[in-house]
Protein backbone atom coordinates (compact mmCIF):
# COMPACT_ATOMS: atom_id res chain seq x y z
CA UNK A 1 0.00 0.00 0.00
CA UNK A 2 1.20 3.44 -0.41
CA UNK A 3 -0.29 6.76 0.53
CA UNK A 4 0.73 10.50 -0.50
CA UNK A 5 0.18 12.69 2.37
CA UNK A 6 0.41 16.20 1.90
CA UNK A 7 2.17 18.88 4.34
CA UNK A 8 -0.34 21.25 5.76
CA UNK A 9 2.31 24.26 6.64
CA UNK A 10 5.32 23.84 3.94
CA UNK A 11 7.02 26.30 6.73
CA UNK A 12 6.98 23.88 9.43
CA UNK A 13 8.11 21.10 7.70
CA UNK A 14 11.79 20.75 9.41
CA UNK A 15 10.15 20.50 12.69
CA UNK A 16 7.81 18.21 11.38
CA UNK A 17 10.73 15.95 10.39
CA UNK A 18 13.14 16.39 13.07
CA UNK A 19 16.43 17.46 13.50
CA UNK A 20 18.14 15.32 10.94
CA UNK A 21 14.85 13.71 9.78
CA UNK A 22 14.41 12.10 13.12
CA UNK A 23 10.98 12.25 13.57
CA UNK A 24 10.65 10.43 10.26
CA UNK A 25 13.29 7.89 11.27
CA UNK A 26 11.63 7.01 14.42
CA UNK A 27 8.19 6.59 12.97
CA UNK A 28 9.77 4.42 10.03
CA UNK A 29 11.62 2.60 12.97
CA UNK A 30 8.08 1.53 15.16
CA UNK A 31 5.97 0.94 11.96
CA UNK A 32 8.29 -0.53 10.06
CA UNK A 33 7.35 1.52 6.41
CA UNK A 34 9.29 3.33 4.08
CA UNK A 35 8.75 7.20 4.01
CA UNK A 36 10.34 9.62 1.73
CA UNK A 37 9.69 13.22 1.52
CA UNK A 38 9.03 15.46 -1.61
CA UNK A 39 8.52 19.55 -1.73
CA UNK A 40 4.88 19.52 0.13
CA UNK A 41 4.22 15.75 0.26
CA UNK A 42 5.07 12.71 2.32
CA UNK A 43 5.14 9.60 0.48
CA UNK A 44 4.86 6.30 3.24
CA UNK A 45 4.66 2.77 1.76
CA UNK A 46 4.23 -0.97 3.50
CA UNK A 47 1.52 -3.24 4.88
CA UNK A 48 -1.86 -1.71 4.81
CA UNK A 49 -2.03 -1.37 8.14
CA UNK A 50 1.35 0.08 8.55
CA UNK A 51 0.96 2.37 6.10
CA UNK A 52 -2.29 3.41 7.68
CA UNK A 53 -0.81 3.92 11.21
CA UNK A 54 1.99 5.73 9.84
CA UNK A 55 -0.39 8.11 7.75
CA UNK A 56 -2.41 8.22 11.47
CA UNK A 57 0.84 9.71 13.17
CA UNK A 58 1.80 12.38 10.22
CA UNK A 59 -1.64 13.67 10.73
CA UNK A 60 -1.99 13.77 14.66
CA UNK A 61 1.35 15.37 14.70
CA UNK A 62 0.67 17.88 11.91
CA UNK A 63 -2.44 18.21 14.76
CA UNK A 64 -0.36 19.35 17.06
CA UNK A 65 1.75 22.08 15.40
CA UNK A 66 -1.59 23.94 14.54
CA UNK A 67 -0.71 24.75 18.38
CA UNK A 68 2.57 24.65 18.60
CA UNK A 69 6.18 25.08 16.86
CA UNK A 70 7.99 22.21 18.13
CA UNK A 71 8.16 18.24 18.26
CA UNK A 72 9.90 16.41 20.70
CA UNK A 73 10.68 12.83 20.64
CA UNK A 74 7.83 12.00 23.56
CA UNK A 75 5.38 14.00 20.64
CA UNK A 76 6.04 11.12 18.15
CA UNK A 77 5.94 8.41 20.56
CA UNK A 78 3.05 9.47 21.97
CA UNK A 79 1.31 10.11 18.35
CA UNK A 80 2.55 6.40 17.67
CA UNK A 81 0.56 4.98 20.37
CA UNK A 82 -2.41 6.71 19.95
CA UNK A 83 -2.53 6.15 15.97
CA UNK A 84 -1.57 1.90 16.82
CA UNK A 85 -4.37 2.00 19.57
CA UNK A 86 -7.30 3.48 16.98
CA UNK A 87 -6.03 1.36 14.13
CA UNK A 88 -5.39 -1.99 15.91
CA UNK A 89 -9.74 -1.70 16.80
CA UNK A 90 -10.13 -1.84 13.19
CA UNK A 91 -10.16 -5.42 10.81
CA UNK A 92 -7.24 -5.60 9.10
CA UNK A 93 -8.21 -4.73 5.50
CA UNK A 94 -11.10 -2.95 6.49
CA UNK A 95 -11.90 0.69 5.84
CA UNK A 96 -12.32 2.82 8.64
CA UNK A 97 -15.15 5.80 8.41
CA UNK A 98 -16.55 8.60 10.48
CA UNK A 99 -19.62 6.47 11.84
CA UNK A 100 -20.47 4.34 14.81
CA UNK A 101 -20.21 1.49 12.47
CA UNK A 102 -16.03 2.09 12.70
CA UNK A 103 -14.87 0.43 9.43
CA UNK A 104 -16.13 -1.56 6.38
CA UNK A 105 -15.14 -4.56 5.28
CA UNK A 106 -15.33 -5.93 1.69
CA UNK A 107 -17.04 -9.17 1.51
CA UNK A 108 -15.72 -10.77 -1.84
CA UNK A 109 -12.69 -11.46 -3.41
CA UNK A 110 -13.50 -9.13 -6.19
CA UNK A 111 -14.56 -6.01 -3.63
CA UNK A 112 -10.95 -6.80 -1.92
CA UNK A 113 -9.49 -6.58 -5.43
CA UNK A 114 -11.36 -3.04 -6.24
CA UNK A 115 -10.06 -1.78 -2.76
CA UNK A 116 -7.05 -2.90 -3.15
CA UNK A 117 -7.01 -1.23 -6.71
CA UNK A 118 -7.88 2.29 -5.72
CA UNK A 119 -5.72 1.94 -2.49
CA UNK A 120 -2.35 1.32 -5.65
CA UNK A 121 -3.43 3.46 -8.49
CA UNK A 122 -4.58 7.16 -9.25
CA UNK A 123 -7.25 6.08 -11.57
CA UNK A 124 -9.56 2.91 -10.95
CA UNK A 125 -12.15 2.52 -13.12
CA UNK A 126 -14.82 -0.13 -11.79
CA UNK A 127 -17.72 -2.20 -13.97
CA UNK A 128 -20.26 -4.18 -12.68
CA UNK A 129 -24.17 -4.78 -11.92
CA UNK A 130 -26.34 -3.55 -9.56
CA UNK A 131 -25.46 -4.37 -5.69
CA UNK A 132 -21.74 -4.82 -6.05
CA UNK A 133 -20.49 -2.23 -3.95
CA UNK A 134 -18.85 0.21 -6.91
CA UNK A 135 -20.15 3.47 -5.76
CA UNK A 136 -20.47 2.19 -1.64
CA UNK A 137 -16.50 1.37 -1.54
CA UNK A 138 -15.60 4.16 -3.66
CA UNK A 139 -16.99 6.86 -1.31
CA UNK A 140 -16.06 4.75 1.94
CA UNK A 141 -12.42 5.14 0.84
CA UNK A 142 -12.83 8.58 -0.03
CA UNK A 143 -14.58 9.64 3.56
CA UNK A 144 -11.48 7.15 5.03
CA UNK A 145 -8.49 9.79 3.09
CA UNK A 146 -10.63 12.38 4.05
CA UNK A 147 -10.69 11.19 8.04
CA UNK A 148 -6.62 10.22 7.61
CA UNK A 149 -6.04 13.66 5.81
CA UNK A 150 -4.24 12.19 2.78
CA UNK A 151 -6.95 14.24 1.24
CA UNK A 152 -8.39 17.93 1.89
CA UNK A 153 -11.51 17.21 -0.09
CA UNK A 154 -14.28 14.67 -1.46
CA UNK A 155 -15.84 15.43 -5.18
CA UNK A 156 -18.63 13.27 -5.93
CA UNK A 157 -19.82 13.40 -10.18
CA UNK A 158 -22.64 12.15 -11.97
CA UNK A 159 -24.30 12.62 -15.63
CA UNK A 160 -27.58 14.00 -15.53
CA UNK A 161 -28.98 12.10 -17.89
CA UNK A 162 -30.76 8.93 -16.55
CA UNK A 163 -34.42 10.02 -16.79
CA UNK A 164 -33.52 11.24 -20.58
CA UNK A 165 -34.71 14.83 -19.57
CA UNK A 166 -32.91 17.85 -20.02
CA UNK A 167 -31.87 19.44 -16.56
CA UNK A 168 -33.74 23.06 -17.40
CA UNK A 169 -37.22 21.54 -17.85
CA UNK A 170 -37.06 20.28 -14.66
CA UNK A 171 -38.82 21.79 -11.82
CA UNK A 172 -37.01 24.13 -8.89
CA UNK A 173 -33.13 25.56 -8.29
CA UNK A 174 -30.55 24.04 -9.57
CA UNK A 175 -30.04 22.24 -6.52
CA UNK A 176 -33.52 20.90 -6.64
CA UNK A 177 -32.84 19.55 -10.40
CA UNK A 178 -29.42 17.53 -9.61
CA UNK A 179 -30.66 16.09 -6.25
CA UNK A 180 -32.60 12.81 -7.61
CA UNK A 181 -29.41 12.39 -9.83
CA UNK A 182 -26.91 12.83 -7.19
CA UNK A 183 -29.34 10.87 -3.79
CA UNK A 184 -27.86 7.62 -4.57
CA UNK A 185 -24.04 9.21 -2.84
CA UNK A 186 -25.42 10.83 -0.61
CA UNK A 187 -27.01 7.61 0.57
CA UNK A 188 -23.85 5.34 0.54
CA UNK A 189 -22.49 8.95 2.70
CA UNK A 190 -25.25 8.63 5.05
CA UNK A 191 -23.80 5.56 6.34
CA UNK A 192 -20.27 6.92 6.97
CA UNK A 193 -20.97 10.54 8.70
CA UNK A 194 -23.78 11.72 10.71
CA UNK A 195 -25.30 14.12 9.23
CA UNK A 196 -24.08 17.41 10.67
CA UNK A 197 -21.01 16.11 9.70
CA UNK A 198 -22.11 15.62 5.91
CA UNK A 199 -23.42 19.29 6.35
CA UNK A 200 -20.51 21.07 7.44
CA UNK A 201 -18.43 19.50 5.03
CA UNK A 202 -20.47 20.56 2.74
CA UNK A 203 -20.93 24.25 3.57
CA UNK A 204 -17.14 24.71 3.76
CA UNK A 205 -16.65 22.59 0.46
CA UNK A 206 -14.93 19.96 1.74
CA UNK A 207 -17.34 17.37 0.12
CA UNK A 208 -18.93 18.62 -3.12
CA UNK A 209 -21.74 16.46 -4.95
CA UNK A 210 -22.37 18.01 -8.35
CA UNK A 211 -23.46 17.18 -12.34
CA UNK A 212 -20.79 16.18 -14.41
CA UNK A 213 -21.32 19.40 -16.53
CA UNK A 214 -20.18 21.35 -13.79
CA UNK A 215 -16.77 19.65 -14.00
CA UNK A 216 -15.19 21.59 -16.85
CA UNK A 217 -12.50 23.77 -16.76
CA UNK A 218 -11.42 22.47 -12.90
CA UNK A 219 -8.19 21.09 -11.63
CA UNK A 220 -8.38 19.51 -8.71
CA UNK A 221 -5.57 19.05 -6.17
CA UNK A 222 -5.47 16.60 -2.93
CA UNK A 223 -9.07 15.41 -3.90
CA UNK A 224 -10.56 12.02 -4.00
CA UNK A 225 -12.82 12.67 -7.21
CA UNK A 226 -15.79 9.70 -7.90
CA UNK A 227 -17.49 9.41 -11.22
CA UNK A 228 -20.66 7.46 -10.44
CA UNK A 229 -23.00 5.71 -13.05
CA UNK A 230 -19.91 6.95 -15.55
CA UNK A 231 -21.48 4.77 -18.64
CA UNK A 232 -23.83 7.39 -19.32
CA UNK A 233 -20.95 9.56 -20.33
CA UNK A 234 -19.88 10.70 -23.88
CA UNK A 235 -16.56 9.74 -24.91
CA UNK A 236 -16.28 13.44 -24.89
CA UNK A 237 -17.31 14.20 -21.13
CA UNK A 238 -15.37 11.21 -20.41
CA UNK A 239 -11.83 12.91 -21.97
CA UNK A 240 -13.24 16.30 -19.85
CA UNK A 241 -13.60 14.27 -16.65
CA UNK A 242 -10.48 12.66 -16.74
CA UNK A 243 -8.50 15.25 -17.52
CA UNK A 244 -9.47 17.33 -13.95
CA UNK A 245 -7.17 14.67 -12.04
CA UNK A 246 -4.37 17.16 -9.82
CA UNK A 247 -1.58 16.23 -7.91
CA UNK A 248 -2.15 13.68 -4.64
CA UNK A 249 -5.64 12.85 -6.07
CA UNK A 250 -7.51 9.78 -6.68
CA UNK A 251 -9.70 9.55 -9.04
CA UNK A 252 -12.72 6.56 -9.26
CA UNK A 253 -14.71 6.03 -12.39
CA UNK A 254 -17.78 3.40 -11.35
CA UNK A 255 -20.78 1.93 -13.56
CA UNK A 256 -22.61 -0.50 -15.14
CA UNK A 257 -22.74 -1.06 -19.02
CA UNK A 258 -25.18 -3.18 -18.82
CA UNK A 259 -27.63 -0.18 -18.28
CA UNK A 260 -26.40 2.69 -20.89
CA UNK A 261 -29.03 5.39 -21.14
CA UNK A 262 -27.04 6.84 -23.84
CA UNK A 263 -28.38 7.27 -27.72
CA UNK A 264 -27.95 4.26 -29.49
CA UNK A 265 -25.28 6.10 -31.96
CA UNK A 266 -23.38 7.41 -29.09
CA UNK A 267 -20.48 5.40 -27.67
CA UNK A 268 -20.19 5.30 -23.68
CA UNK A 269 -17.33 7.05 -22.82
CA UNK A 270 -16.51 4.54 -19.56
CA UNK A 271 -16.37 1.82 -22.22
CA UNK A 272 -14.05 3.53 -24.73
CA UNK A 273 -12.26 5.07 -21.53
CA UNK A 274 -11.65 1.08 -20.71
CA UNK A 275 -10.30 0.33 -24.01
CA UNK A 276 -7.84 2.87 -24.44
CA UNK A 277 -6.47 3.20 -20.83
CA UNK A 278 -5.86 -0.51 -19.87
CA UNK A 279 -2.40 -0.59 -20.45
CA UNK A 280 -0.76 2.59 -18.56
CA UNK A 281 0.62 2.48 -15.57
CA UNK A 282 -0.90 3.98 -12.52
CA UNK A 283 -4.41 2.96 -14.19
CA UNK A 284 -6.43 -0.16 -12.57
CA UNK A 285 -9.35 -1.54 -14.28
CA UNK A 286 -11.48 -3.67 -12.40
CA UNK A 287 -15.10 -5.72 -13.31
CA UNK A 288 -16.71 -6.88 -10.27
CA UNK A 289 -19.28 -10.30 -11.52
CA UNK A 290 -22.38 -11.35 -10.18
CA UNK A 291 -20.70 -12.86 -7.20
CA UNK A 292 -20.05 -9.80 -5.70
CA UNK A 293 -23.05 -8.70 -5.23
CA UNK A 294 -23.70 -8.24 -1.51
CA UNK A 295 -27.56 -6.88 -1.56
CA UNK A 296 -31.00 -8.95 -0.32
CA UNK A 297 -29.77 -12.24 -2.30
CA UNK A 298 -32.68 -12.23 -4.87
CA UNK A 299 -30.74 -9.21 -6.82
CA UNK A 300 -28.49 -11.93 -7.71
CA UNK A 301 -31.00 -13.98 -9.30
CA UNK A 302 -32.56 -11.05 -10.94
CA UNK A 303 -29.42 -9.83 -12.38
CA UNK A 304 -28.54 -13.11 -13.78
CA UNK A 305 -32.57 -13.63 -15.01
CA UNK A 306 -31.83 -10.49 -16.80
CA UNK A 307 -28.82 -11.35 -18.13
CA UNK A 308 -29.86 -14.38 -20.22
CA UNK A 309 -32.17 -12.79 -22.19
CA UNK A 310 -31.53 -9.60 -24.65
CA UNK A 311 -33.56 -6.76 -23.30
CA UNK A 312 -35.13 -3.89 -26.45
CA UNK A 313 -35.11 -0.36 -25.30
CA UNK A 314 -34.22 1.13 -21.79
Amino acid sequence: MELNIPIEDPSKRMVLFGPHDENLRLIRSALEVRITARDSTIKISGRNSAVSKAAEVINLLQQRLRKVDRLGADDVADAIAEASREQDSVPDGAIPVYSSVGAIVPRTTGQQAYVDAIRKNDLTVCVGPAGTGKTYLAVALAVSMLRARTIKRIVLVRPAVEAGEKLGYLPGDMQAKVNPYLRPLFDAMHDMMSFDQIRGFMQNDVIEVIPLAFMRGRTLNSAAIILDEAQNTTVLQMLMFLTRLGHHSKMIVTGDDSQIDLDKNQKSGMIDAMERLQRIEGIAIVRLRQRDIVRHRLVQDIVEAYGNGAIDGR
